[in-house]
This record gives structure tokens, C-alpha cells and sequence, in this order.
């Protein structure tokens, strides 16, 4: 992976891959595959700055498995891998 280091209250997320394949077994074509919504947090940033200049730290940590909006962040293709940039509030839930 490319050295990339998220800014402020954005992380890294190392996307999930999609579905290939129905719980029946069919073939899902790639103009009919779903973006998918969860990922690997991969890097993370220093924390949101606040008003008053104190750095608030990332709630989510690097290894942690998220759950994010359909429309979310920022899409990224790194070495032929694909990544969502995005910011701390874009991401909805950590997955046990």
C-alpha cells in the first residue's frame, strides 16, 4: 500500500470487495454489483481540531471494521486496491 496518511479527522478504509456471487449461487454481473458499505480501517488522522485549539482524538481505531453511508467519503485506487478516504462523522458504526 502507498504511504498515505489521513489529515485531521479523516481516516483510511480499505474497502470491502463485492458480492460476486447470490446466496443461490448466480452470477452478479459488474453493472449490477452494490457498492459495498463496510471496510477495514486501514490509517486514521491526528483528531478534529476544535474551536478553541485542542485536538479532539479519533473515536475509531487502525484494524477496526466500520460501517459507513452508501455515499460516503472519497473513492480511491491505490495499487490497484480500492479505498475510501473519508471523515470520522461519515462512518456509522464499528463492527465486532
Amino acid at each position: 500500500m502507498a504511504n498515505v496518511k489521513p489529515l485531521a479527522d479523516r481516516v483510511l478504509v480499505e474497502a470491502a470487495a463485492a458480492e460476486e456471487t447470490t446466496k443461490g449461487g448466480l452470477y452478479i454481473p459488474d453493472t449490477a454489483k452494490e457498492k459495498p458499505q463496510w471496510g477495514k480501517i486501514i490509517a486514521v488522522g491526528t483528531g478534529r481540531v476544535a474551536d478553541d485549539g485542542k485536538v479532539t482524538p479519533l473515536t475509531v481505531k487502525v484494524g477496526d471494521s466500520v460501517l459507513y453511508g452508501k455515499y460516503s467519503g472519497t473513492e480511491l485506487n491505490l495499487d490497484g486496491k480500492d479505498y475510501m478516504i473519508m471523515r470520522e462523522s461519515d462512518i456509522y458504526a464499528v463492527l465486532n
